[in-house]
């Protein structure tokens, strides 16, 4: 499995910011001309929506791409890169643990080399040529944002098989990503029942669902000669936005450009790395700097990002083992009480600054941000403390500069105590979960099934028992918090008794 992608967007623009405008045709060109696909039909491609959300199950395979840990096509890729101008290379794909595919050193490779070297000219980006060029003219003058662009313009090029320059570099490319998108609604809801990235994992599934959708009725459906629907659908969209989540990576140095980089997708994660894919400027290519040694065999590493487990889960479909992600967090649910006489003020409050009544936090195995405990000041704070409300709310919000390192004495036991409630409520979901685990459905008649059911059932065992001890160091945290606050509070009360008796 070689997803890289150091900076994602779980958020899409499905929105564009120019009416659909029309399209003049090159002149004596015909679209039948412009759209000689090589033979392919997604007629046999089928999808099915669950009458309670938008999350599409898949009834047929892809037809392009390959299985995740083919190492024929990615041969064949290595071929044709260099042919393309790809440097002689100092890795090698082969099939590892760690991952169905990797690049694995050949030589004994130093720190602080640097590796790869992929030209720009290999590299696809907003600004890559399309095999059908009045496509690509019908988005970009409808300023359609680099990822839905970047969406259809895979499915594009895969149409063309052979015929498009690609075809080496699509072919090695996993039929289904390893991603949540994948994931039916029903199982989200019994493996992922405990865990916020459940939440994050049906936004992210409508945020593509609603980006084909806007792209279907605003320029597909008017262009049906140049995005026909047997190959431009629901199911081929899952597939090149589950690529994006997983491969696509910024680029600092080429203007943050957004780009795919062919081969050097084909690098693993590793949480005791911290070097990542950059340009060049020197050597004009795609490079990373190694941060350790590795002698020939040993699998090489790259980092997706300092992201969570559940992050990694999301994107990529694997969850690093317990305790060895520095990165890892899990996102606490707060929420005010509508009880509460103020809760129309201080919604209001939070509304300004962005956040809502209801808000997630992250909270790693070393503490909980600042922001958190503003929320939790404001969530307690009495009428009396009204005052405070917009100066709570602003620091409880990661959009502003004001002072977020506040204190309010008064109200820090209680809003300890209000952490410390939510916390133990994650984790009684949590451990709910984990020992009811063994004995979840899995109701399944193809063997194949059963195998995908028992996978998914162990990623999410993983994520959940990960999470939990983060919650569980918070807990112990907090109530030694509380613990020590009403001890001190003890111990003044029996001065105080003692300074009265003396003088009495």
């Amino acid at each position: 499995m070689a997803e890289t992608s150091r900076t994602f967007y779980s958020t899409l623009i499905p929105n564009f910011s120019k009416p659909i405008s029309s399209i003049r045709r090159t002149t004596g060109v015909s679209p039948a001309t412009v759209l000689k696909r090589n033979s392919v039909s997604c007629s046999s491609i089928s999808t099915s929506t669950s009458k309670d959300s938008n999350i599409i199950t898949t009834n047929k395979k892809i037809p392009w791409g390959c299985d995740v840990d083919s190492l024929e096509n990615a041969s064949l890729l290595q071929s044709w890169l260099t042919e393309s101008g790809l440097p002689e290379q100092r890795m090698g794909i082969q099939r590892v643990d760690v991952g169905e595919r990797g690049l694995v050193a050949l030589k004994n490779i130093r720190k602080g080399e640097k590796l790869l070297f992929v030209p720009p000219s290999l590299v696809i980006s907003a600004d890559s040529e399309w095999s059908c060029p009045e496509a690509g003219q019908v988005l970009k003058r409808n300023s359609v944002p680099d990822w839905p662009l970047l969406a259809t313009y895979l499915i594009s090029e895969a149409s063309y098989m052979k015929s498009s320059r690609w075809s080496n570099y699509i072919s090695a490319l996993p039929r289904q990503p390893y991603s949540l998108l994948y994931w039916t609604r029903s199982e989200l809801d019994t493996y992922l029942v405990a865990s916020q990235i459940r939440e994050r994992a049906i936004e992210r599934i409508n945020n593509v669902t609603g980006t084909y959708e806007d792209l279907r009725l605003r320029i597909f459906s008017k262009y049906p000669d140049l995005f026909p629907e047997e190959v431009f659908n629901m199911e081929t969209f899952k597939w090149s936005f589950g690529i994006l989540f997983s491969r696509l990576v910024r680029l600092p140095s080429l203007d943050g450009r957004n780009a795919l980089v062919p081969w050097a997708d084909m690098l693993n994660h590793s949480c005791d790395v911290e070097t990542f894919l950059d340009y060049d400027k020197s050597t004009k290519g795609i490079v990373f700097t190694t941060d350790r040694s590795y002698q020939p065999g040993e699998q090489v590493f790259i980092s997706y990002g300092r992201k969570s487990n559940g992050e990694l889960l999301l994107s990529y479909g694997f969850v690093p083992r317990e305790g060895t992600n520095p990165s890892d967090s899990v996102e606490l649910l707060l929420s005010l009480d509508k009880s509460d006489e103020c809760y129309g003020e201080k919604t209001e409050a939070l509304r300004r600054h962005g956040l809502s009544a209801f808000q997630r936090f992250p909270v790693q195995i070393t503490g909980w941000p600042l922001e958190l405990m503003a929320y939790a000041y404001l969530a307690v704070s009495p009428p009396s403390m009204s005052g405070q409300f917009e100066e709570m709310a602003a620091a409880a919000s990661n959009k502003t500069t004001s002072k977020k390192d506040m204190r309010y004495p008064e109200i820090e036991e209680q809003a300890l105590q209000y952490i410390l409630d939510s916390c133990e409520s994650s984790i009684s979901k949590y451990t709910k979960f984990l020992q009811g685990s063994g004995s979840l459905d899995l109701d399944v008649t193809s063997p194949k099934q059963i195998n995908r059911k028992l996978f998914l059932k162990q990623l999410a065992i993983d994520l959940c028992t990960s999470e939990r001890r983060i919650l569980f160091r918070s807990q112990y945290i907090l109530r030694r918090k509380l613990r020590d606050m009403k001890s001190g509070e003890l111990r003044g009360l029996k001065i105080l008794k003692g300074f009265l008796k003396f003088f009495n």
